[in-house]
């Protein structure tokens, strides 16, 4: 059986800004081009890596008043690809990730929560999950089962 593609680490760095989030996502999903990923497992990354850098816009960063930056930074293992996030937000409440409970959708269309299905994407389609408040950053680390 041939072995999976590694990726040798790799870290990229953007504006923590709302209109600098599709840039890093092109950048990183550049960076993962060796690992051969098929469409589906391709399309997971993008879309946890786009929630994850949308949520820390949206809620660590929103109050800043200063520029700052997001690091991504991404390796390979036999379980999938791991990736770090880092931003320098305010920290998680209670100095934890959300769980992702699945919002209730059997409700009138009018009724519909307008959020809370991000969390809950993460943790289904990634293996691990981890928050940790390091100094004055936040780290999230995502273990996505893909190219393996």
């Amino acid at each position: 059986m041939a072995e999976s593609p590694r990726l040798a680490p790799f870290t990229v760095s953007l504006p923590g800004r709302e209109d600098a989030v599709r840039g890093g996502l092109t950048k990183t999903m550049a960076r993962l081009c060796d690992l051969k990923l098929s469409k589906d497992d391709a399309g997971t990354v993008e879309l946890v890596l786009a929630e994850a850098l949308n949520n820390i816009i949206e809620h660590a960063l929103s109050a800043s008043i200063i520029q700052t930056r997001i690091t991504i930074h991404g390796d390979t293992s036999t379980q999938g690809l791991e990736l770090t996030i880092i931003d320098h937000g305010v920290p998680m409440p209670k100095g934890v990730a959300p769980i992702g409970l699945q919002p209730d959708i059997d409700v009138p269309v009018q009724d519909l929560p307008e959020g809370g299905f991000g969390w809950f994407m993460i943790h289904t389609l990634a293996t691990k999950v981890h928050y940790a408040r390091v100094k004055q950053e936040n780290h999230l680390t995502i273990l996505l089962p893909v190219g393996i």
